[in-house]
């Protein structure tokens, strides 16, 4: 599966009655619930990369993923513009582009 499969496959999901589908739910609670949503996944994801737990990194990695997909789609950003972002960004090194990057 692609992330852009992913994402057609969340588009459909949020068409869904809440008490029909966890994507639906969760977009129905609002962008702020689907962020707090994708943070808990990410801290989760760390706490296995600390462990050095392959299969649960694995498992977690996915719910990052799946919820990063949400938490777009309840913004109304296309994982086309995240890409053209990544787009741009090659051929610099990390540090080059970091540098760039206006100071907040």
């Amino acid at each position: 599966m692609t992330l852009d499969e992913l994402e057609r496959i969340i588009a459909l999901r949020a068409e869904a009655a809440p008490e029909e589908s966890w994507t639906a739910t969760l977009l129905a609670k609002g962008p702020e619930k689907a962020a707090e949503k994708f943070g808990e996944e990410a801290v989760e994801a760390i706490i296995e990369a600390v462990r050095d737990d392959r299969e649960r990194l694995v498992s977690e990695a996915a719910d990052v993923l799946f919820h990063l997909l949400v938490m777009l789609r309840a913004r109304e950003v296309p994982l086309s513009d995240v890409m053209a972002e990544l787009d741009r960004r090659q051929g610099r090194s990390g540090i080059a582009e970091k540098a760039a990057r206006p100071s907040s």
